[in-house]
Parts: C-alpha cells; sequence; structure tokens
C-alpha cells in the first residue's frame, strides 16, 4: 500500500473547492433516465450522453472526480480516446463504481446488503489499469419505524463498506465509502440522525479494524434530513446544523473530505444545504458533493438526446458545478439561480 499515493490523490479530488461528478448509474437506472426524455438506452446513447458531459468545457475548476460505470470507463470519445484518459488530461480523477447493487439481507426482512465482494481484488486490478484511481461501494440503509434498520443490518453493512475499502487501499486505490441513509419514508429528522449516527459509528469501528487509512479515503454519506413522506419538514438550517453535528461526532478529523450525495433531493435543495454546511465552519474535513442527479437533471432536460441541444445540455452542467463550486465556499445565494 502506497500510503503517500493515496492520501494524495484523495486531497486532489476535493481540494480547491471541487467535488465529485457522480455518472456511475448501472445500466438499468440510465435507461429510467432516458425514459424519462423518451431516448432510447442504446450504448451509442449513453456514450455520447457521458461525452457531452466530459467534454464540458470549465467543469475541471469544480470537479476533481469523476465515478464511471464499468461499461463507461471501457468507452472513449468520438475521437478515440478513453474517457479515463480524457478525464485525467483536463486534471480531472476518473473512479470507478465497483458494488453489485443491494440484496435483501437474508432472515432480515425488510433491510438490504450490498453484494459485490467475491473477485473485487481481481476487478479493481483491472479498473487500475485502464486509469481508475479512486473507486465507490455504496450500502442501503431504510428506515421503517422503530426495528429498522436493526443493529445487525448496519453492522452487515459496515462490514462489507471496510473489506472494500482495505481492498482499494491495498491495490493503491482510494476508497469512497458510501453508507446511504435513505430519505424515502416518513421519518423525522431526528429518526435521521439517530440511525446516521450509528451507521457512522459502525462504519468507522469496522474501518478502523480493517486498518484503512482514514487519511486515504473519502466519506460519501447522506445528510440528515427528514424522510420524503414526514409531515414535518426540515428548514435548510436544520439541515445543516443537524448533518454537521452528526458528522463531528463520529468522522474522525484525518478523513480529507466527506462528499455529500445527494440522495433524491431537488437540485437547488442540494446546493443550497450544502451552502448551509459551509457558512457554519471551520469544518476538520473538506465538505463537498458527489451529486448525480443533482448534477445531471438539468443537463437530461436539455438535451432530450438531441444533438442540437448540445450547447444548452453543457450550459446547464457548467451552472450547476460552478453553483456547487460557489457552495463549496458558503457564497451561493437563490438568487444565483434566477439570475441564468
Amino acid at each position: 500500500m502506497d500510503s503517500d499515493k493515496l492520501k494524495s490523490v484523495a486531497k486532489a479530488i476535493v481540494s480547491g473547492g471541487k467535488g465529485v461528478l457522480a455518472a456511475d448509474e448501472s445500466t438499468p437506472t440510465i435507461r429510467k433516465r432516458f425514459d424519462s426524455i423518451r431516448v432510447e438506452s442504446t450504448e451509442e446513447n449513453r456514450r455520447r450522453y457521458r461525452e457531452i458531459l466530459f467534454t464540458t468545457e470549465g467543469i475541471e475548476r469544480h470537479i476533481g472526480g469523476v465515478i464511471l460505470f464499468d461499461e463507461t470507463l471501457r468507452q472513449s470519445t468520438r475521437d478515440g480516446t478513453p474517457f479515463a484518459r480524457h478525464l485525467s488530461g483536463r486534471g480531472i480523477i476518473p473512479g470507478i463504481k465497483v458494488d453489485k447493487g443491494a440484496r435483501a439481507l437474508p432472515l432480515f426482512s425488510g433491510e438490504k446488503v450490498t453484494q459485490g465482494l467475491d473477485g473485487l481484488g481481481e476487478r479493481l486490478a483491472e479498473y487500475r489499469q485502464l486509469g481508475a484511481e479512486f473507486a465507490k461501494w455504496r450500502a442501503v440503509i431504510e428506515i421503517d419505524g422503530h426495528d429498522i434498520p436493526s443493529p445487525f443490518g448496519i453492522r452487515a453493512n459496515a462490514h462489507a463498506l471496510a473489506r472494500y475499502a482495505a481492498l482499494c487501499q491495498e491495490l493503491d486505490i482510494v476508497p469512497i465509502v458510501e453508507p446511504e441513509v435513505l430519505m424515502d419514508g416518513a421519518h423525522s429528522i431526528e429518526r435521521c440522525e439517530a440511525v446516521t449516527s450509528m451507521v457512522l459509528e459502525a462504519v468507522f469501528a469496522e474501518l478502523d479494524l480493517h486498518r484503512v487509512l482514514f487519511e486515504g479515503m473519502l466519506l460519501k454519506p447522506n445528510m440528515v434530513i427528514a424522510g420524503k413522506l414526514s409531515v414535518r419538514r426540515s428548514s435548510v438550517e436544520q439541515v445543516a446544523e443537524a448533518t454537521i453535528r452528526c458528522m463531528k461526532r463520529y468522522v474522525p478529523a484525518a478523513v480529507p473530505g466527506i462528499v455529500f450525495l445527494s440522495g433524491g433531493q431537488s437540485a437547488e435543495e442540494a446546493t443550497e444545504h450544502l451552502n448551509a454546511m459551509n457558512t457554519v465552519g471551520p469544518h476538520p474535513w473538506q465538505v463537498s458533493f458527489s451529486y448525480g442527479r443533482a448534477l445531471q437533471a438539468p443537463v437530461l432536460a436539455a438535451w432530450m438526446g438531441l444533438e442540437r441541444n448540445l450547447a444548452a445540455a453543457q450550459q446547464a452542467l457548467s451552472k450547476r458545478c460552478r453553483l456547487n463550486g460557489l457552495a463549496r465556499e458558503g457564497r451561493y445565494t437563490l438568487d444565483m439561480e434566477r439570475a441564468e
């Protein structure tokens, strides 16, 4: 394990006010996105869409890393340049999603555990050869009443995250550790904070037991927020305060960056929450973003699968990257949304 290499890459991804573009949608997921704009999910359409994202001018000022899917890591621009090499040439670090999705946890009704550890070492070695310098593994934690998640459900996912992270670092690949407490449900922000606290405590205990280098990893957690069906909505300030309070209690200062997922929030909500968290600093780690839909939804809506909409699509991505870059510094305002 090259500790210096891991530390350098982890810091670079979140340096200078940058964040992560999550473009790692699986084939079924990207099909749903394309269905929403009535575009057929062919390999070429998927390649072209990702090319539109990766060739947008200026995104390297705000994007330090891009998470790719297996298919995308093997694809190239129209001129034959592999996407990983294209991104690296712009100073953007390429990464790869390596988990194989969540499945039902046997004998624990309503809970899931993420699959993909079998053969992971070999896959990581291949991905490293293809240009990936970091990886991502997502664990899914649902909240349902007072019994879900169970202590064992949390432990099972924390253990899998730690095994994944250790395998990554053994091969000099920076792991992004993603324990996501879902926004689905009617739970309160207080319940979300309690569950997120239990999850983070378990995850970092397992990471420590597996000898994972905290300085050579990034954390990708949910924000602490009420469920989508909750009758009591949380203010932006409440979300920021609860989230930062939770992170400070359970995330070691050695971790160079926390790259929050958007978790079903709108593009504007995700940016506003990120901004609010960066106004209540200073923090021991970089408070950044790793957004998928919160960066891409406006791009898809502008593109609609039509080449004549290329400029509009790239302008939409450029805007969202720039606004989230401002949110990284606590300088974003809603007026900026309306100004363009």
